[in-house]
């Protein structure tokens, strides 16, 4: 039996990540920069959460809309571009976190 890898998820995670940066260059508009922060993926590989920020940040809901509908295309690029034996469920959040990290540093820096 071969040993599970230890760094298998995080691994994942990255090329889910790599992948879909290069997503949002090639398919948002140049209305709002769009960048991946973080990538979740479930225990049982079932599901990936890709949260991501949007400048300027009254372009959030719109890109998150966006990307909502291209969840179908990004998938097919999963398929395609990666070895991925198991493509899971994409969903794409705003990252709160790190909205809240920006804002805590700016008022710091105010100080």
């Amino acid at each position: 039996m071969i040993p599970k890898d230890p760094n298998r998820d995080k691994k994942i995670e990255e090329v889910i990540k790599k992948c879909a940066t290069k997503f949002l260059l090639e398919e948002g508009s140049n209305a709002s920069l769009l960048t991946v922060t973080n990538v979740i993926v479930s225990a049982k590989f079932e599901q990936a959460t890709i949260f991501f920020t949007a400048f300027p940040e009254n372009k959030e809901k719109t890109a998150l809309e966006f990307l909502k509908r291209k969840r179908g295309e990004f998938k097919e690029i999963l398929k395609n571009e990666t070895r991925l034996q198991r493509i899971p469920f994409i969903d794409f959040e705003i990252d709160i976190g790190e909205k809240n990290r920006q804002n805590i540093e700016r008022l710091s820096n105010q100080i």
